[in-house]
C-alpha cells in the first residue's frame, strides 16, 4: 500500500491527516525550535501572505513616466498585489548603449532618477502614495556592474575589475557594462551608501538585487544589517537561487528551477512552442507533475528553513527572451499559475500578465503599453488568486504556512496536494492536470483529500470530488 507523502517544500513541520485532526506547532513554538538550519533573516510581517508585482515602467503606459504609472495604483490595489518591484529607475548609460534607449541594467548614476521617467520628486510622491494605500515599493538594484559612463568609471576606476592589461571588463554579451570589484573595501562602502540613499531619502521598502550571486555573499552579509539599521522592515529579493544568500542577507530568492520544471512538464505535454534565435523549439528532459514532489523535497534540504522563494510563470527576462507564458506553458498556463500561488513561496505577477498579454516587450526600445481596460477574465482570475493568498493562512510563506501533503494518484500527470495552517483554521486543497489528455482521478492509496466542509474556491459551491480532470484543468478547495 502506498503511503501519504508529506512534502515539506521550505517548511519543516509535519501535517498529520488531511485538513483536520491533530494541530501543528504554533508560531511561537516553531520560533523556539530555531537553530543554525534556519535563516537569520527576520521577515517583515507584511511579507508572509504578499504578492509581488513587477513594474516595467518604460512600457507600462504610453507616456512611460512615473506620474502616468501612479494613476494605476488604485487598479493595482484592487487587483490585490502588495509589493511593487520597480525595474531599475536610475539613469541609463549612453556609452555602448544597446538599442535606442539602452538597458535598464546599465546604471549611469546610483543616486539619481532616470529623467526619462520624470523627476526624483515625482518618484518620491509615487512611493508615498503607494505606501499610503498599503502597498510596499522595492527598487531593482544593479550591484554587479555599472554602465560604461558611470561616474565611478573616471572618478573611482579602482572600484572595477581589470583584465591582465588593466582594462575594465564586462561579462557575457553585456557589452554596455563594466564589472565592479568587491575585493576593494571602498567599492563596498560606496555601494552600501548608495543603497542607503534610497531607503532614507526616498523611503523605499527594499531591493530586488540583480544577478546577486555574482556579488560576494559576504558583501551581502555585511550590507544587510547596515541597511536594516535605517529601514527595520527591510525586504530583500535576490535574483538568484543560492541557499547561502538566504542564510543572512535575503528574505527571498528566485525560484528559477521551478520555472525550468514547469517548462519541462509543459514540453513533455506538448505545450512548449517558443522558438529560439535559431528558429527551433528547445528540447527538454521528460518531466511530469509527480516530479514536483522530488523537487520540493530537494529544495527543503538545501535552503534555510523559513526562507522564501519567488514562484513565477513569467517576468521581464522570460517575457523578452524566453517566450511568453502562453508560448512556454500553452493550455497549462492557468494551472501553473495556480501552482505558483498554492505551492510554498511568494507569487509574482509581471506587467501585463493580469491582462493576458500574449506578446514580448521590446527590451531596449519603447513599446506599446498593455490594454489595461476593459478588465477581462485574466484580471478576475489573478484578483481571485491574490485574495486566496491573502485569506488562507495555509498559504503563508515560511514556517508559518502549511507543509505540502501530496496524495498519490494513478497518473504521473495529476498533482493533488493539501496545505493546512498550524491552527487548522485554514486548509487549501489543489488539484491540477498537467498532462495532454483528460485523466480519471484515481487515488492509489487509502488516503485521499477530505472534502467535507470544503467549497470550490472559484465557484463558491460545495466541494465535490471530480471524476476526471481535463488537460490543464484545476481545482482549488478551501474551508467553508
Amino acid at each position: 500500500m502506498k503511503r501519504l507523502i508529506p512534502s515539506f517544500g521550505l517548511i519543516g513541520l509535519l501535517l498529520l491527516g488531511a485538513c483536520g485532526g491533530k494541530k501543528q506547532a504554533t508560531e511561537d513554538s516553531a520560533m523556539e525550535m530555531r537553530d543554525s538550519t534556519y535563516t537569520q533573516v527576520i521577515h517583515p510581517g507584511w511579507s508572509r501572505n504578499a504578492v509581488i508585482y513587477e513594474v516595467n515602467l518604460r512600457q507600462f503606459t504610453p507616456e512611460g513616466t512615473v506620474n502616468a504609472f501612479a494613476q494605476h495604483l488604485p487598479r493595482l490595489k484592487e487587483l490585490g498585489v502588495d509589493i511593487l518591484w520597480m525595474m531599475p529607475i536610475n539613469p541609463i548609460s549612453e556609452k555602448d548603449r544597446k538599442g535606442k534607449l539602452g538597458s535598464y541594467y546599465a546604471v549611469k548614476n546610483y543616486k539619481e532618477f532616470n529623467p526619462e521617467f520624470g523627476t526624483l520628486d515625482d518618484f518620491k510622491s509615487m512611493v508615498k502614495k503607494a505606501q499610503d494605500m498599503g502597498l510596499k515599493v522595492i527598487i531593482d538594484w544593479v550591484p554587479n556592474h555599472t554602465g560604461r559612463d558611470n561616474a565611478w568609471v573616471t572618478e573611482h576606476p579602482d572600484y572595477y575589475k581589470k583584465d591582465s592589461l588593466g582594462n575594465m571588463v564586462g561579462m557575457y554579451d553585456w557589452t554596455d557594462v563594466y564589472v565592479l570589484d568587491y575585493s576593494n573595501p571602498e567599492t563596498r562602502k560606496a555601494m552600501i551608501d548608495a543603497m542607503k540613499f534610497w531607503l532614507t531619502d526616498v523611503g523605499v521598502d527594499g531591493f530586488r538585487c540583480d544577478v546577486a550571486e555574482h556579488v560576494p555573499t559576504d558583501f551581502w552579509n555585511e550590507a544587510r544589517p547596515q541597511l536594516q539599521a535605517v529601514r527595520p522592515e527591510l525586504f530583500m529579493l535576490a535574483e538568484a537561487t543560492v541557499p547561502a544568500l538566504q542564510e543572512i542577507a535575503f528574505d527571498m530568492g528566485y525560484n528559477w528551477p521551478m520555472k525550468d520544471l514547469f517548462n519541462e512538464i509543459a514540453a513533455t505535454s506538448g505545450q512548449y512552442s517558443f522558438k529560439g534565435e535559431n528558429g527551433e523549439v528547445r528540447k527538454f528532459d521528460e518531466k511530469h507533475a509527480c516530479d514536483i514532489t522530488t523537487f520540493l523535497d530537494k529544495q527543503a534540504a538545501e535552503f534555510p528553513k523559513d526562507t522564501y522563494l519567488m514562484n513565477m510563470i513569467t517576468n521581464h527576462d522570460l517575457n523578452s527572451w524566453e517566450g511568453t507564458e502562453f508560448e512556454r506553458l500553452g493550455n497549462l498556463t492557468d494551472a501553473f499559475a495556480v501552482l505558483s500561488y498554492t505551492l510554498p513561496g511568494m507569487p509574482l505577477l509581471y506587467t501585463g500578465q493580469e491582462t493576458g498579454m500574449n506578446r514580448a516587450f521590446k527590451f531596449f526600445e519603447k513599446d506599446e503599453a498593455p490594454n489595461w481596460e476593459p478588465r477581462n477574465e485574466f484580471f478576475t482570475f489573478y484578483q481571485k488568486l491574490n485574495n486566496l493568498k491573502h485569506t488562507q493562512a495555509a498559504l503563508t510563506a515560511g514556517i508559518e504556512g502549511g507543509p505540502v501533503v501530496v496524495y498519490p494518484v494513478s497518473s504521473p500527470d495529476l498533482y493533488v496536494f493539501s496545505r493546512q495552517s498550524p491552527d487548522n483554521a485554514s486548509c487549501v486543497i489543489t488539484m491540477v492536470n498537467l498532462g495532454k489528455d483528460q485523466i480519471n482521478l484515481e487515488f492509489s492509496s487509502d488516503k485521499k483529500p477530505e472534502l467535507n466542509e470544503m467549497k470550490d474556491y472559484f465557484t463558491d459551491k460545495d466541494a465535490e470530488m471530480p471524476a476526471a480532470l481535463k488537460a490543464g484543468e484545476y481545482y482549488v478547495f478551501v474551508k467553508k
